[in-house]
């Protein structure tokens, strides 16, 4: 069995500010906001959501298949993924344009601040679902715009029941288009912020939700996360890290428990306990890519 994973492959240029944003952001100035943070370090990442959570899904054994888009400066990316057993089938590589890029600065607290570049991703939608039989499960990440539209209405059209994960690209859909996308997906996973906007914008409240859906997960960082099912919520703690180092791509990783699990046909409570342990091994690490799982969560994933 394999998954689809529709969203963008990427290179996040990480830095890090040593001291806090709310010390150098001053809320009655910010209508003239003119900042600037020394960032003593500076490294590049292979990131985007498809490959973060294609890396995820692949370290706990199972068979991710990104469905991207990306530029001419993509081939190190394209060998990276094959080198870890992830097909590049339906990565499709564009001349002319950049892959997206993601600018990401964190300061000692672990806020962050984020410019991204999309480049390729815009392309995305020029790839198509494909109709293949081992491929019974899919999710919709953060994409180019019409990308996430058109992948919905395909996923639902070849009977392939998926994650809707608006994530950051949330905000460029209107409450019908999101209500739209809830009513072609299987499952809902958000933030506990994107949570309140997607709720607004839907004019419901996650009890709602969550009835329309097999299961919606809330994450809460370092709180855990709520799963609902026909308006029922149930909270699943969180997993004590070893260290906090880098937060950039725990989403993701949880997300590539999240698909594991759900491939092994676990319930949605064991998939969210997955995901959180997976989620606190990779904050530990540096970049959204950089962790291996431990013997205990290998044990855990291979057990029925």
């Amino acid at each position: 069995m394999a998954t689809l994973i529709c969203g963008s492959l990427a290179f996040d240029t990480i830095m890090r500010f040593e001291g806090r944003f709310a010390q150098q952001i001053l809320p009655e100035q910010l209508h003239i906001l003119n900042v600037s943070f020394l960032v003593p370090s500076l490294r590049r990442d292979f990131g985007g959501c498809a490959g973060n959570i294609a890396y995820a899904m692949r370290q706990l054994g199972g068979t991710p298949l990104p469905m991207a888009a990306v530029g001419d400066d993509g081939a190190g990316y394209l060998e990276r993924l094959r080198a870890l057993g992830i097909g590049t089938d339906y990565v499709l590589q564009l001349s002319d344009t950049y892959t997206a890029q993601a600018m990401i600065m964190t300061d000692r607290d672990n806020n962050q601040i984020t410019a991204f570049h999309p480049g390729a991703m815009m392309q995305a939608h020029r790839i198509q679902v494909p109709a293949r039989a081992d491929i019974r499960l899919g999710i919709i990440s953060p994409d180019g715009r019409e990308a996430m539209l058109q992948h919905a209405e395909q996923f639902h059209a070849a009977g392939i029941p998926f994650v809707f994960d608006p994530g950051q690209g949330l905000p460029m859909f209107d409450g019908a288009e999101l209500s739209h996308f809830v009513e072609l997906a299987a499952w809902v996973t958000v933030n506990d912020y994107e949570g309140r906007m997607l709720c607004d914008r839907m004019g419901v409240e996650l009890e709602e939700l969550s009835r329309r859906v097999r299961g919606l997960v809330v994450t809460l960082g370092g709180d855990g996360c709520d799963i609902w099912e026909n308006g029922v919520r149930q909270h699943v703690p969180a997993v004590q890290a070893a260290q906090v180092v880098d937060p950039t791509g725990c989403g993701d990783a949880w997300r590539g428990a999240l698909l594991y699990g759900l491939e092994q046909g676990w319930d949605l409570a064991r998939c969210a306990a997955l995901g959180n342990r997976l989620g606190a091994l990779k904050v530990a690490a540096r970049g959204p890519q950089n962790y291996a799982v431990d013997e205990a969560i290998e044990k855990e994933a291979r057990t029925r």
